[in-house]
């Protein structure tokens, strides 16, 4: 009966691809929760991530995730990666950074927005969206693929709000409709 438990208790579990970082738990519904700490600093950091519904056509091994990353009790970043390499960034952000136009469904309401363009690997997710995402039933992403649009569908519902509210200091948003 041990065996059994100790079965079940490690299928929950999700291996941490990091080094020194523990391996996830889940946060409810789809996400699972990583906890770390830096080593210098002592500073303690969460990352909740949440694998998408689906698969990209360039790599249909790999599904696009979002991180969510939270140091010492305060939101850090969230980033967008979609697991296949970016196109060039399409557009300058308000400091001249390379961005990417992206649009995102939030449940009922499409936006656009201008995501930090990092490494031609991942976007930087602005905090306004992330609080929507936290909120989310249905969450999707567009990028500009080699062959046209690409969507990332995610199913964010389910995630532990006061789980992210302590680690993170955030509180869902409701998309604004303009």
């Amino acid at each position: 009966m041990i065996c059994a438990a100790l079965s079940v208790g490690a299928q929950n579990d999700v291996r941490s691809p990091y080094q020194d970082e523990s391996d996830g738990v889940s946060a409810g519904g789809k996400w699972v929760e990583f906890r770390s700490e830096d080593k210098m600093t002592a500073a303690k950091r969460v990352r909740f991530e949440l694998q998408s519904d689906n698969y990209l056509s360039a790599d249909p091994d790999y599904k696009p995730r979002i991180e969510m990353i939270c140091t010492n009790g305060k939101f850090t970043s969230a980033d967008f990666n979609p697991g296949i390499r970016l196109g060039p960034p399409n557009r300058p952000g308000f400091w001249g950074q390379p961005q990417m136009e992206v649009v995102v469904r939030v449940d009922d309401t499409h936006h656009e927005h201008g995501w930090n363009w990092i490494r031609d690997r991942f976007l930087s997710m602005d905090k306004g969206t992330t609080r929507e995402l936290i909120g989310a039933h249905i969450f999707k992403i567009q990028i500009p693929g080699r062959r046209g649009p690409e969507i990332a569908e995610f199913s964010p519902a389910g995630l532990d709000l006061e789980r992210v509210k302590r680690a993170c200091d955030l509180t869902p948003k409701k998309p604004s409709h303009y």
